[in-house]
């Protein structure tokens, strides 16, 4: 059990699955900062490991959203406020992630595709330590397929925490889903 512990992602549909790893890293910890990637929101930043990541439509929630909707599916699942906090984490400019994150923090990551391998080594080469939670096991829900779903009006909410389907809903973030989807030609 370590003190600090973080997490990161986009969170572009905050699902059952990010929920499970924010779960799994918080039993590892006694405190956890989940950090939201791609903070600032700004279209167009491409990685080589995740070319759709900085396109409009696969960021459709701005950080305050993302921020809200964690922070009540995880008050929904029962982790505490006071054992948690949601923080910018912009992995697209590392150097800049210390001003947010402790120098004792672990790091609990996933590996499920080459993006998480250049995650980890970023992280490491700040000089952090970081612990793999699990590596290689197969996706079974995604945030770019729920937002497909969204956009082709088909059943999602089964994917997700219902903290995230009812903020999702009642903020009418679908419909931007929809439209954004349409813009740029994805369903």
């Amino acid at each position: 059990m370590v003190e600090t512990g973080v997490v990161c992602g986009r969170f572009q549909i905050f699902h059952k699955e990010h929920l499970q790893y924010v779960l799994s890293a918080k039993e590892q910890c006694s405190y956890l900062l989940v950090g939201i990637t791609s903070p600032d929101g700004v279209p167009g930043h491409e990685e080589k490991a995740d070319r759709n990541r900085g396109k409009r439509a696969a960021n459709p929630c701005t950080y305050y959203e993302r921020m809200c909707i964690i922070r009540n599916a995880l008050l929904e699942a029962g982790v505490k406020r006071e054992e948690f906090d949601i923080i910018p984490y912009p992995i697209e400019r590392p150097k800049f992630i210390k001003s947010y994150v402790p120098e004792n923090a672990c790091h609990f990551i996933t590996i499920l595709d080459e993006w998480g391998y250049c995650k980890k080594d970023r992280i490491e080469e700040m000089g952090y330590s970081v612990m793999v939670l699990w590596e290689n096991i197969p996706k079974h829900i995604s945030s770019t397929m729920i937002r497909q779903a969204i956009g082709r009006n088909c059943q999602w909410r089964q994917y997700v925490p219902e903290a995230t389907y009812e903020y999702i809903t009642t903020h009418k973030i679908d419909e931007r889903i929809s439209g954004l989807l349409k813009e740029e030609d994805q369903i």
